[in-house]
């Protein structure tokens, strides 16, 4: 693998043309090749210990690792195989994502760092056969060549198996088959996690974390949607789903939920609105038409913008922090790596409801949006590591 000097030492804002994009060049890597940036070359305010982009000898395919932080631990983060718009936009996802798993594991109190992964897909189908493996080996040699500072796990995009692939590589990954000694899919405890916040955001903000009878939109129905979907068919919850993929209509039926077109789900009257897919989803357009009381999901960034959770709050939606909602995957992968056991996994990750109650009640106790004190949560954390 070939090294090349990032194209200019300067040091820009992370917005406009001379952003990262800029500093890596993406579009010029030729299959082999690769540029790392250090917390010092990288834009002023990111905060990242590293980034190194490159593209895959044998697959051509462009993919990134991003280490936001190593404090804790190693820097753990899924690898996320996606179609971007352009090379751009992958690296300021993958920036995005890394620092939000900083975040996560020091909230839930583990022994980790953030980091985060992506490969680059082509427009149309996902690759599969040849394709897919080679760009897995290619980023599996990414990782081995990070010396154990970023283990990467399943995300959107990946599966287990594809780590079983990467493992051909690198020892650094998590989320294996369960028959290869792994924890397997991670999105079941996700699912758990985000529940139990979801019962800990009710009783702060309708007075009970009962979810029998309340009127649930989940918008997003993939791996972690639709088992969060059928746990709260079982409670007794009133669904509403909502997907871009025509098979989630045939998991609303056989639940017997109702269906919500996606450009509609946001405004759909309900107790609870759970986002389950993109980040983004709740911007300056759609604040204004959200008609829930509480928002829990387990998207990443849901919020476009941190400020939009001044309007939540002077709306009285309640909004549960996603990275503290959805942190159950990160602790079963970190239960893969401490060799816990299913059940130990499983309690960590009910765990969350008890962390989301009190950062709930330190946002109101304090007057600041539970965002803020979510954050000086993980933040109270980082400081202490380094004392």
């Amino acid at each position: 693998m070939k090294a090349i000097a990032a194209p200019s030492s300067r040091r820009p804002g992370p917005e406009g043309p001379e952003g990262p994009a800029s500093l890596v060049e993406p579009e010029k890597l030729a299959p082999g090749e690769r540029v790392v940036l250090r917390s010092g070359e990288l834009p002023e305010g990111l905060g990242h210990e590293e980034l190194v982009v490159q593209r895959g000898e044998r697959s051509g395919a462009l993919m990134a690792v991003a280490i936001h932080s190593t404090r804790l631990g190693p820097a753990l983060g899924g690898l996320r195989l996606w179609t971007y718009a352009d090379p751009g936009e992958a690296i300021d996802d993958v920036l995005r994502l890394a620092e939000a798993m900083t975040y996560k594991a020091a909230a839930a109190g583990l022994d980790l760092g953030g980091g985060k992964g992506v490969i680059c897909a082509p427009e149309g189908a996902p690759p599969t056969g040849e394709e897919r493996r080679a760009a897995l080996l290619d980023f599996g040699d990414l990782v081995e060549s990070l010396g154990g500072r970023y283990i990467t796990a399943e995300d959107v995009g990946t599966s287990a198996e594809d780590m079983r692939v990467i493992a051909e590589r690198t020892a650094h990954v998590t989320g294996k088959p369960v028959d290869e000694g792994g924890a397997g899919d991670p999105s079941p405890y996700t699912a758990i996690g985000v529940e139990a916040a979801m019962r800990a955001a009710c009783a702060h903000g309708l007075g009970t974390p009962v979810l029998a009878d309340l009127r649930v939109v989940i918008v997003g129905v993939g791996h972690v949607g639709e088992r969060l979907a059928r746990s709260l068919a079982v409670r007794g919850a009133r669904l509403t789903l909502s997907d871009i993929k025509p098979r989630a209509r045939e998991i609303a039926a056989e639940l017997g939920a109702q269906w919500a077109e996606p450009d509609a789900a946001m405004a759909t009257p309900c107790e609870v609105l759970a986002p389950c897919a993109v980040g983004g989803v709740i911007n300056s357009e759609t604040v204004n038409r959200l008609r829930c009381r509480v928002i829990c999901g387990a998207a990443n960034n849901q919020l476009a913008a941190e400020e939009l959770g001044e309007r939540l709050a002077r709306r009285r939606i309640v909004y549960a922090p996603d990275f503290i909602a959805n942190a159950g995957g990160l602790i079963a992968c970190y239960g893969e790596l401490k060799g816990h056991d299913a059940d130990r996994a499983r309690a960590l990750a009910l765990g969350i409801e008890d962390v989301m109650g009190e950062v709930l009640r330190s946002a109101e106790r304090r007057r600041i949006t539970p965002v803020r004190a979510a954050r000086e949560l993980a933040e109270a954390r980082l400081q202490q590591s380094g004392e």
